[in-house]
């Protein structure tokens, strides 16, 4: 009886990768079936399996198959749980299409269906486990094929003339069909010539059926054994042409090429009885599952995380978590926006170590520390990028400490440190003339940071570290999230991001409302809020480029906070747990910011507006987050400080530069008092008093 050697799966390293970024991307949750092209090649050398290949390519069925290979078309179906892949139906998929095919003369049409394979998968993204198990479907007859005349080598049987005619014969017939490669066809020999047609000339092709000779471009290397694709073939001849054929020859194909001599003479020819198989027959037997590699009947599984490089391994793997968000949760959730934001944060303790690990957490690749401060031996238990060696022989840099840390966590984000200072209001700078020019390139060096990232975290101790910040990136509009803390109060806002003129029809007031650079808010601590904002909204949508800076609406302009202070006072003393609720929201509130149509420009949405639905995929795009004793939150928006004088702070920086700022860092708080027209604000209220007095 006439046997095949069956099918051995062969799926490069690609398709499995290609596979995890359509599940990831594209197919998400359905399990819907997927059509996956692979081929099949017919010159191995001798003593390879009989391979069907699925390359990185494969999920597009539309790519040219290789040179002198034969295509095969299947169906996918990957699960989306491991039980899934375990309980399916392999029964089910196997039966019927191929049969169908047959009956209909699909099969004629087409051959290559006679070829169809099944792959079902499960994809186990966390580990990099996948789990496959192929099923290469052949109908088989009841009573098997009997073999009239062994296979013989083709030089056995045909003369050198004959087989130099069958070469050009089969050269030609894929020439005309515009390929490299045809998988069945139909064949006639004399001493002389040889011709050959697709399935499908059948009638006009053989005008006597008493002898004939069916050819199938053959993948096996065995000397005395056909190839999977000769069983349908078979099955396809006596359904069709049965009750007429008693034998059919049958030619095995193979076309090998060694040291760059080509070669078929190593092709098979025999002849076989094809068993009855009447036009109402019910569809036959179907097998095909391939075996485990023990030999059992059972699905394979592969490990790519053992041949993946770590690092890469590791960014395939932040990257899961947030594309699994866009499965169900937020289909519509544009990652690339977070993932290519650059972030500069201004300060690398409580704060700054929170938020750049939320940062990460979301993607972000690219994140820029800037701090003067060394590591002291009460920082590691609150800020969790530093450890106690960080502290020894008087501390490592906070900055350049972090960098190293964000690395070791994850080496694929692109992080910098910078050991500098922010020059301050109410710091002079003008001790010396090298002190003076230290302050000019802190300053040079702290724009060229904003300019080149696109968002700005404040996260510093005192309130007049902010303030310089504050102008730079109101002036170069870039979008300022500002997180502060009290003892058990903090804030988390963005700044307002001023319109350019010269693209939007808004007001001057509006468009200077991110520049109200005059004051602070104040607490118990330098950088903590204040329980209640003037002129704040709880109801009115603000527009992005009308709402209000963190210096806004203050009635004190900017100080040396710390001098005359006592310890307590000089260091932001809180709750230990506000600092990593602060920094997430304030990461998250910038993550729904870019998920806005209009970014920042977005209008400040509150919970407590009921009229509006939240505009964003993510929820919520308020101007502030403000947390309270209580354990209560408030989104409050405000406009700037009304006053006759708007805040002049960024025209003069703008057109003075840092001739202005020295006068700032040089100068006591009254400056920008009387600069802004807070000290007019001052005494028109002590006036307003006195009269209520009398």
């Amino acid at each position: 009886m006439l046997q095949f050697a069956p099918f051995s799966s062969a799926l490069e390293a690609g398709f499995w990768h290609q596979l995890t970024q359509k599940k990831l991307n594209e197919y998400r949750l359905d399990e819907s079936p997927k059509c996956v092209k692979g081929y099949y090649y017919n010159g191995d050398p001798v003593g390879l399996p009989t391979r069907l290949t699925l390359e990185f390519s494969a999920l597009d069925v539309d790519v040219a198959t290789p040179a002198r290979c034969c295509p095969a078309v299947g169906t996918l179906y990957n699960t989306n749980t491991l039980d899934a892949f375990k309980t399916t139906d392999k029964k089910a998929l196997l039966e019927k299409e191929i049969w169908d095919a047959i009956q209909s003369g699909a099969a004629l049409k087409d051959p290559s269906i006679l070829c169809k394979f099944i792959l079902l998968t499960f994809a186990d993204l966390k580990k990099y486990h996948f789990y496959y198990w192929f099923c290469f479907p052949a109908l088989c007859f009841s009573e098997g094929i009997k073999i009239l005349q062994q296979p013989s080598g083709l030089e056995k049987v045909f003369s050198a003339k004959q087989v130099g005619s069958l070469q050009e014969a089969y050269d030609g017939l894929c020439v005309s069909r515009g390929t490299t490669a045809v998988p069945y066809f139909l064949m006639k020999y004399t001493d002389d010539s040889v011709q050959m047609a697709l399935l499908g000339d059948w009638d006009s092709f053989f005008t006597d059926t008493k002898k004939v000779t069916v050819g199938v471009y053959d993948p096996c290397t065995l000397s005395q054994h056909p190839g999977w694709p000769l069983r349908n073939l078979l099955v396809l001849l006596a359904h069709r042409w049965g009750s007429k054929l008693d034998t059919v020859d049958v030619l095995c194909f193979r076309d090998r090429t060694l040291q760059g001599s080509r070669s078929i003479q190593h092709s098979l020819i025999f002849q076989v009885k094809l068993p009855e198989l009447p036009l109402n027959s019910v569809c036959p037997k179907s097998v095909g599952w391939e075996k485990n590699p023990k030999g059992a009947m059972g699905p394979r599984m592969v490990n790519l995380s053992e041949c993946m490089d770590p690092k890469r391994l590791a960014e395939s793997s932040v990257d899961l978590n947030l594309k699994l968000m866009r499965w169900r949760l937020v289909p519509s959730l544009d990652l690339d926006k977070v993932v290519n934001t650059k972030c500069l944060l201004l300060g690398a303790g409580t704060l700054g170590c929170n938020v750049a690990r939320t940062l990460m957490g979301w993607g972000v690749r690219h994140i820029t520390f800037v701090d003067n401060a060394k590591i002291s031996y009460s920082n590691p238990v609150r800020q969790p990028l530093y450890e106690f060696e960080d502290c020894l022989g008087g501390g490592k840099s906070k900055a350049m400490a972090a960098v190293d840390r964000l690395t070791k966590i994850f080496p694929g984000v692109n992080a910098e440190g910078y050991n500098m200072s922010i020059p301050m209001p109410g710091h002079p700078v003008n001790f010396s003339q090298a002190t003076l020019s230290q302050a000019q390139r802190d300053v040079e060096q702290l724009e060229r940071l904003i300019a080149e990232h696109d968002v700005v975290f404040l996260l510093m101790d005192t309130r007049e570290s902010r303030w310089l910040p504050t102008v730079i990136a109101a002036s170069k509009r870039k979008l300022v999230v500002n997180a502060a803390l009290g003892f058990d109060t903090f804030v988390v806002m963005r700044h307002g991001l001023k319109k350019p003129p010269a693209n939007h029809n808004v007001s001057e007031a509006a468009d200077s409302s991110p520049s109200c650079s005059s004051t602070s808010s104040s607490s118990s601590t330098p950088a903590g809020p204040v329980p209640s904002v003037p002129g704040s909204s709880l109801f009115s949508n603000i527009p992005g480029h009308k709402l209000g800076c963190y210096f806004c609406n203050d009635v004190v302009a900017p100080g040396d906070s710390t001098r005359d202070r006592t310890l307590d006072q000089q260091c932001t003393v809180s709750r230990p747990g506000l600092a990593m609720i602060a920094g997430a929201l304030a990461v998250e509130m910038m993550v729904s910011i870019l998920q806005h149509s209009e970014g920042g420009y977005a209008v400040a949405s509150s919970s407590d507006d009921r009229m509006n639905e939240p505009p964003t995929s993510l929820g919520l795009v308020p101007h502030q987050v403000r947390h309270t004793h209580t354990h209560t939150y408030s989104q409050p928006s405000f406009f700037p400080q009304d006053s006759p004088v708007l805040c002049p702070v960024l025209d003069h920086y703008e057109r003075e530069g840092f001739h202005f700022l020295s006068k700032v860092f040089n100068s006591s708080h009254s400056f920008l008092e009387d600069l802004t027209g807070l000290t007019l604000l001052h005494q028109e209220t002590q006036a307003a008093e006195l009269w209520d007095i009398y």
